[in-house]
C-alpha cells in the first residue's frame, strides 16, 4: 500500500487506446458461456446458487481481454487479478459545480494540485452502504467498479453481501418500461437469477456510468408521475446498498437524492500519480522509446497535464512510440493532443493503411466520412445524446450503405447488442466533443457559436481549430468544405474573443458578488484559453477588444500548469505590443518553471504588484519600476525580508506594508524605504498605520527611548 495513492489491482495495459474505443463497455449478457452459469429452467434457485453464479460469471468476463497492442509490445492478455495501477483516490463530498457552466477537464486539472488520497480500506474493505464515484471520461471508473466485482468475486470485499449486481446506464436506457428491481434483474442476470425475488435478501447494486443515463432528469427530480418507469426502478435501488459511478456533474446531481444512508462516502479518481504514470511506460512502451515518451511528456505542460488520465496517457504512448520525428507541435495545445488522437485512430484504426495522414485527408471522399462523423456527434452532443439508435443516425445524416450488422460502423461509433436489437454510441466521449467542435468550426458562423451555451464547452477546441501553424495536424481538419472555407468570414476568432470579453463585462452587472467574481473570472479565463489555443498574434482588431479592460495575473496554488501556460502566452504578446498590465498578485513561493517564467514577464511592464507570501528565486531581481507595490506577510527575521521583498521596494514609487508584530528589524525597514525611491507611504504595524516616514521615527524614536 503507497501512502500517496491508492493501489487497484489492475493492469496498465488495459487503459490501451484499442481496449478504451473497442473493449470497455462491449461485454454483453447473451455472449455469457454456457459453462460458467447453470441454464435456465423451471426450478427457481436458492440465494447459494445464484451468489456462485454471479462470481463465475464475473470471473469468466471481467479477469482478462485480449488486446493487441502495436506499435508498443507484443499482444497480451490484460489480467485484471494479478496485474496493478496506482490510481489516486480522493475525497469529493465538497465538489461545488459552477453555477454558470462546468469545464469537467478545467476542474480535474484545478484538483489535481492539491489533494490526499484515500487509503483502500476506506473505500471497499469498510462496507459503505453508498459510495458516489466520480471522475472525468478516461479516468478509469469503470475498470475499478469491475475490479472491485473480481474482489468480491474471490471473496476479498463486500463479505456480508450474497448478492452483487452490476448495471451500465448505457444498457438501462433501452429498457425504458421497466419498473422494479426484479423485473430489471431478470432482463439484465436472466440465466443467472431466474425470477428469483431478491426483496428480501441483502443485495448490493453497482451502477456505472451515470452520466449516461437518457433519464438523468427525471430520475433526479422524481415523481410518482414518472413518465418513463425505469426512473421507478432506479429509485427502488436506494433501498439497498449501492455504489454509483459517473462523471462529475452528475454524480453532484445525485447527491441531492442519495440522502438517506449517513454512512455515504463520495470520491472521485484523480488517474495516475506519479508512480502510476511511470508503471505505464516501464510497462507499455518498447525500451526503446521510453525516453523519448518520458522526455516529451516533460517538456509538453499538455503533456504533462493530461498523462494522470489513462485514455490520453494510453494514445500519446501509442502517437510518440509510433514516431519516426516527435514535435512536440503535436501537443502544444489541447486541440493538438485531441487532434493528433482522433486523426491517429482514422489512420491506424478506421483506414488500417500505411498510409500518412496527409495523404489520407486529400482523399474527398475520407474527408466526406470525417465530416459525417463529426456531424453526427455535434447533433447529438448539442442534444446531450450519448447512447442512440439507428433512426437518431438516420435522421442526423442521410446514410446509403448503412449496415447493422458491420460491427466498427463508422469506426468512432460502437455498436451494442441488447435483447431489443442494436443501440450506438461514440467509442469515447473525449471524440464526440472533439468531433463536435470539428464540426462547429467548418459548418457554423461564429454568432451562432456563441448563441449556443451548449457549445461553451467546445469554444477553446473551436479556437483551437484557428491555428495558421503548417507545423500541426490541425490543417487537415478545418477544410472539410472547402467552398464553406473560402467564403468563412475573416473575422471569426475576433468575433468569438470579442463576445467573451463582453459577457465579461456584462457579468459586473449582477446583484451577486460572487456569482459576479465567478462569471468575469470564467469569461476572462475562456478568452485567454481561446487565445492560447488558437495561437493567436496580437492583431489590429484583438488590440482594439484588450484595451477595454485591466488585466491582472495572479500566481497561486490553484492554478493549473496548462493555466499557466495560456497566462504565459497572452502575456508575452500582450507586453510585446506594448502594453502594460495593471496587476500581479503573488500568493506561491514555491513556483515552477512556468510560473517563475510568468512572474518574470509581468513584472517587465506592470502598474501594481501585490505579496501575500515571499517570492524569490536563484538568478533574477526584478529590474522594471512599478508604481505601487502591497506586501502582506508573516515574514519575521530581517534576513528573509531583506532576501525576499527590497529589491521590490527599491522599484516602487507608492509602498503598502503589513508587518509582522514580532519582527524587530523595524529600524532597517525605515533606513531601506529612506534610501529608496518611496513617493507614498503606508505601513501597518503592531496596530499603528503609518503614513510617511516622519511618523515612523518619531514611533522608533519612542520605541527605543
Amino acid at each position: 500500500m503507497k501512502e500517496d495513492g491508492i493501489i487497484v489491482e489492475h493492469n496498465e495495459n488495459q487503459y490501451h487506446f484499442k481496449v478504451l474505443i473497442s473493449s470497455l463497455h462491449n461485454y454483453r449478457l447473451d455472449s455469457l458461456n454456457s459453462s460458467v452459469v447453470t441454464c435456465r429452467c423451471n426450478v427457481k434457485k436458492d440465494i447459494s446458487e445464484i451468489c456462485t453464479a454471479l462470481k463465475s460469471y464475473y470471473l469468466t468476463n471481467y479477469g482478462k481481454i485480449n488486446e493487441i497492442q502495436p506499435p508498443l509490445k507484443s499482444p497480451a492478455n490484460v489480467d485484471l487479478m494479478n496485474k496493478f495501477v496506482d490510481l489516486c483516490i480522493i475525497d469529493a463530498v465538497n465538489t461545488q459545480r459552477d453555477a454558470i457552466y462546468i469545464v469537467e477537464r478545467k476542474k480535474f486539472l484545478e484538483k489535481q494540485l492539491h489533494y490526499t488520497p484515500i487509503p483502500y480500506n476506506e473505500i471497499f474493505i469498510k462496507e459503505k452502504s453508498v459510495i458516489l464515484l466520480s471522475g472525468i471520461a478516461g479516468i478509469g471508473k469503470t475498470w475499478l467498479l469491475r475490479k472491485r466485482l473480481l474482489d468480491w468475486s474471490n471473496d476479498q470485499i463486500w463479505k456480508n453481501f450474497k448478492l452483487v449486481f452490476y448495471l451500465e446506464c448505457r444498457r438501462l436506457n433501452q429498457y425504458q418500461n421497466i419498473s422494479n428491481i426484479n423485473e430489471l434483474l431478470n432482463v439484465f442476470y436472466e440465466d443467472i437469477v431466474n425470477d428469483f425475488n431478491i426483496s428480501y435478501h441483502p443485495a448490493l447494486f453497482i451502477i456505472d456510468g451515470l452520466d449516461e443515463f437518457k433519464y438523468l432528469n427525471e430520475l433526479i427530480n422524481h415523481s410518482l408521475s414518472c413518465n418513463y418507469p425505469i426512473g421507478n426502478a432506479l429509485t427502488e435501488i436506494q433501498k439497498y446498498k449501492y455504489v454509483v459511478a459517473g462523471r462529475v456533474y452528475a454524480i453532484d446531481q445525485y447527491q441531492s437524492i442519495s440522502t438517506e444512508h449517513s454512512d455515504k462516502l463520495t470520491i472521485q479518481i484523480m488517474g495516475f500519480n506519479e508512480n502510476g504514470i511511470n508503471n505505464y511506460i516501464e510497462n507499455n512502451v518498447l525500451e526503446e522509446r521510453k525516453d523519448v515518451v518520458k522526455a516529451t511528456l516533460k517538456e509538453s505542460p499538455i503533456a504533462k497535464s493530461m498523462s494522470s488520465v489513462p485514455f490520453y496517457l494510453s494514445s500519446m504512448c501509442k502517437i510518440i512510440s509510433d514516431s519516426k520525428n516527435v514535435n512536440l507541435n503535436s501537443f502544444l495545445t489541447m486541440t493538438d493532443l485531441y487532434a493528433n488522437i482522433f486523426l491517429y485512430f482514422l489512420q491506424k484504426d478506421i483506414f488500417k493503411k500505411n498510409e500518412l495522414i496527409y495523404q489520407i485527408m486529400e482523399n474527398d471522399f475520407n474527408k466526406k466520412y470525417v465530416l459525417n462523423i463529426c456531424k453526427i456527434a455535434y447533433q447529438l452532443f448539442v442534444e446531450n445524446k450519448v447512447i442512440f439508435s439507428k433512426e437518431d443516425i438516420l435522421k442526423k445524416i442521410f446514410i446509403i450503405d448503412f449496415d447493422e450488422s458491420n460491427d466498427n460502423f463508422f469506426g468512432f461509433i460502437e455498436r451494442i447488442e441488447t435483447n431489443l436489437g442494436y443501440y450506438y454510441q461514440f467509442a469515447h466521449l473525449t471524440l464526440m466533443e472533439f468531433c463536435a467542435s470539428v464540426y462547429a468550426y467548418n459548418c457554423l458562423s461564429s454568432e451562432e457559436i456563441m448563441a449556443d451555451k451548449r457549445l461553451e464547452s467546445c469554444l477553446s477546441m473551436i479556437c483551437g481549430l484557428t491555428n495558421k501553424n503548417q507545423n500541426t495536424l490541425l490543417k487537415f481538419l478545418v477544410n472539410l468544405i472547402p467552398s464553406k472555407q473560402s467564403s468563412k468570414e475573416s473575422l471569426f476568432l475576433f468575433s468569438i474573443l470579442d463576445r467573451l470579453l463582453l459577457l465579461s463585462r456584462q457579468s459586473k452587472n449582477k446583484n451577486d458578488n460572487q456569482l459576479k467574481f465567478e462569471l468575469e473570472t470564467n469569461y476572462v479565463d475562456l478568452f485567454i484559453e481561446c487565445f492560447y489555443e488558437s495561437q493567436l498574434s496580437f492583431t489590429d482588431e484583438i488590440k482594439l477588444i484588450v484595451d477595454e479592460r485591466e488585466w491582472t495575473i495572479s500566481i497561486h496554488n490553484w492554478k493549473t500548469s496548462y493555466k499557466t501556460s495560456c497566462e504565459n502566452y497572452f502575456v508575452n504578446h500582450y507586453i510585446k505590443s506594448g502594453r502594460k498590465l495593471s496587476g500581479l498578485k503573488v500568493s506561491k513561493n514555491n513556483l515552477s518553471d512556468e510560473e517563475k517564467n510568468l512572474l518574470i514577464q509581468c513584472s517587465t511592464n506592470v502598474r501594481n504588484v501585490d505579496f501575500f507570501c515571499p517570492i524569490k528565486f536563484d538568478g533574477w531581481k526584478p529590474k522594471d519600476k512599478i508604481e505601487v507595490l502591497w506586501i502582506l506577510d508573516d515574514l519575521k527575521t530581517k534576513k528573509d525580508f531583506e532576501e525576499n521583498f527590497l529589491p521590490w521596494i527599491n522599484l516602487c514609487e507608492v509602498l503598502h506594508l503589513s508587518l509582522h508584530d514580532d519582527i524587530d528589524f523595524i529600524d532597517d525597514v525605515y533606513e531601506w524605504v529612506r534610501c529608496s525611491n518611496v513617493k507614498m507611504l503606508r505601513i501597518e504595524y503592531r496596530g499603528k498605520d503609518f503614513r510617511n516616514l516622519d511618523e515612523l521615527k518619531n514611533f522608533i524614536t519612542l520605541k527605543n527611548v
